[in-house]
C-alpha cells in the first residue's frame, strides 16, 4: 500500500478545501463532472458528497482535474 505523504502540495490542497468545506468541481477521465464537497480523502480515493448529498467514491487514477465551483 503507498504511504500517504500530507506533505505533497496536491494533499495539502484538497485538505483545504475539506476543511473549508468548499464546494468543488471534478472532472473525471469518463468525461462526467460532479459538484459537490469532498468530505475525506485516502491515498486511493477521494470521497464527495454531490449536489443531492449522495455519496461517491472516487478513485484518483480517474480524476482529471479539481477545481471550486463558480
Amino acid at each position: 500500500m503507498t504511504e500517504f505523504d500530507t506533505g505533497l502540495p496536491s494533499v495539502r490542497q484538497v485538505q483545504k478545501y475539506i476543511k473549508d468545506q468548499q464546494k468543488i468541481v471534478i472532472q473525471l477521465t469518463t468525461t462526467e463532472s460532479i459538484t459537490g464537497q469532498i468530505l475525506w480523502q485516502d491515498p486511493q480515493c477521494i470521497c464527495v458528497s454531490d449536489e443531492s448529498n449522495q455519496s461517491l467514491l472516487i478513485w484518483r487514477h480517474a480524476l482529471v482535474y479539481l477545481k471550486p465551483a463558480p
